[in-house]
């Protein structure tokens, strides 16, 4: 019971630390807005691990943050040869291809209006078909390997993708679009110096969410057939043999290559789109 107390402590004091920094005159600091989530990241794995030592939660059915760490740290080959087969081989060349099927189809949609009219109310109807349902399709279709894998990341980062793509393309106004015919431009000038610009940051939009979506995906279709490698099919079968120190070690590695690949995605974002108002100082 001790820890339990000991627990709460740790929460009021690391609360009270970030109200301080979050209110005192440095908070806009780069410094301070990257120790407020430092310091409340420590404080939730503290009480974690207090709480559950303190009230000896069973390892089956939460562990102590430190058995992740110990199990994580011996894991490491494995978690790769995971990591490497989930990630890079289904998550990332579907998102690479997803994506860029989506910026090109974009294109067609705002070059030919039935394409508008027909193509994206389908995809918001196949956007709604829930993964589970999808998933088992696809790697029939495709295999047990990572290419049904980045096929179900395909369809879900697909219309995402489009259907932002499209909105930034028209969010021109059209005294914009006149300015540009005064000027005699032609389709693609028009596109490429005035409506592509300004979809950028539409287009980046989609593609953060993208990346989440793409993750989530490739580990969701391991669980309906893989090879004995993989994210998903490693929490599977850690699951059905209640080791679920190894699910969270798994849990910690896409927790991890996700913030990782929105980050990245993040950063050109701010290289590409660095005039916008949102990405100004």
């Amino acid at each position: 019971m001790m820890l339990v107390v000991m627990a709460f402590g740790v929460w009021i004091l690391g609360w009270w630390i970030n109200t301080r920094l979050a209110e005192g005159p440095n908070a806009q600091t780069r410094a301070v807005k990257l120790l407020i989530p430092t310091i409340f990241g420590v404080t939730l794995l503290l009480v974690w691990e207090l709480v559950v030592r303190g009230l000896e939660v069973p390892l089956v059915i939460l562990p102590a943050p430190s058995l992740i760490a110990v199990r994580f740290a011996n894991s490491i080959p494995i978690l790769w040869v995971d990591f490497a087969q989930t990630f890079i081989k289904g998550a990332l060349s579907g998102y690479l291809i997803g994506c860029s099927a989506a910026f090109l189809m974009a294109i067609a949609v705002d070059r030919w209006e039935f394409l508008r009219l027909g193509l994206l109310p389908v995809g918001n109807f196949v956007a709604a078909l829930p993964i589970v349902g999808t998933a088992p399709i696809l790697v029939m279709w495709f295999g047990f390997d990572w290419q049904s894998k980045a096929a179900v990341v395909v369809v879900m980062v697909f219309f995402p993708v489009l259907v932002n793509t499209v909105a930034g393309l028209r969010e021109t106004t059209a005294m914009q679009r006149d300015l540009m015919e005064t000027y005699a431009a032609s389709y693609w000038q028009a596109f490429f110096k005035l409506r592509l610009p300004a979809a950028m940051p539409f287009v980046f939009n989609g593609l953060k969410i993208a990346t989440t979506l793409a993750l989530v995906g490739a580990i969701v279709a391991e669980f309906f057939g893989s090879p004995t490698v993989g994210m998903g099919f490693r929490i599977s079968t850690s699951v059905g043999q209640l080791a679920l120190d190894m699910v969270w070690a798994e849990i910690v590695v896409a927790a991890l290559a996700g913030s990782l690949f929105y980050g990245v995605v993040a950063m050109v974002e701010k290289v590409v789109t660095f005039w916008h108002p949102s990405q100004r100082g």
